[in-house]
This record gives C-alpha cells, sequence and structure tokens, in this order.
C-alpha cells in the first residue's frame, strides 16, 4: 500500500500523539512507501515562520529519521487540482488530494471535509 500523509499525521506520528489512531498508525507502520509531500514542508515553512509550530529539527530530517519519502510537486498534480470541486478551501489539503488522486494513493487525515473528494483514505 501506498499512503499520502498529511500535513497533522506527519507531526502526530513523530510526537506518538494519541489523536493518531490504531488503524492509522498499523498502516503507516506496514506501508510499502509512506509519502509526504513537499506541500507539507511548505505548509511546515509557513506555520514555523507565523510562529504557529515549533519543530526540534529541520522537517526534512524528521521525515528520514521516520524513512518517510518525499513526494514532490509535478504539473500533472496541478492539473488534477484544477478539476477538483471546491469543497475544501484549504490550498495545502486540495494539493494533497489532487496528488493522492493522481498517484494513487490513500489519504492519512483526520480532516473529513476531504471526504467528498473520493480519494481512498484512512481516517484518524
Amino acid at each position: 500500500m501506498t499512503l499520502l500523509l498529511d500535513t497533522h499525521v506527519v507531526l502526530w506520528w513523530q510526537r506518538d500523539d494519541r489523536r493518531l489512531n490504531k488503524a492509522a498508525r498499523r498502516a503507516i507502520a506496514e506501508a510499502d512507501v509512506v509519502w509526504v509531500s513537499a506541500v507539507s514542508g511548505w505548509e511546515v515553512a509557513i506555520k514555523t515562520a507565523l510562529g504557529r509550530l515549533r519543530l526540534d529539527e529541520p522537517f526534512s530530517v524528521l521525515l528520514r529519521a521516520d524513512d518517510f519519502t518525499e513526494l514532490p510537486l509535478t504539473l500533472a498534480h496541478t492539473t488534477r487540482l484544477q478539476a477538483l470541486a471546491p469543497h475544501h478551501a484549504d490550498p495545502f489539503d486540495r494539493m494533497l488530494v489532487a496528488q493522492a488522486l493522481v498517484e494513487r494513493a490513500t489519504i492519512v487525515s483526520h480532516d473529513r471535509a476531504l471526504e467528498p473528494y473520493g480519494a481512498p483514505a484512512i481516517w484518524t
């Protein structure tokens, strides 16, 4: 199975946060590939700069420590984004959905507002 983690899921995994349920933890631990989008890195950079998030190490270092794989943003992803209905206002989440659909990955998220897009999902 190939997973694409929502930004909050990456942070919950790294912090062993109890909001990440057993099913999601098991899926992440057993997945063939666990992607973290470059979009999540962008979101973390913005939130860090605004003082809304604090990390002990750079996000890229944390990803390598967990053996997650970076998913770059491509033009195929942006093209798919254009076709998405405006169910969700958050541009980061909309791009994650577009990437999951293009890459045929299962998104792992707590945000049920992503459900109308029909991407395969594991909810936390």
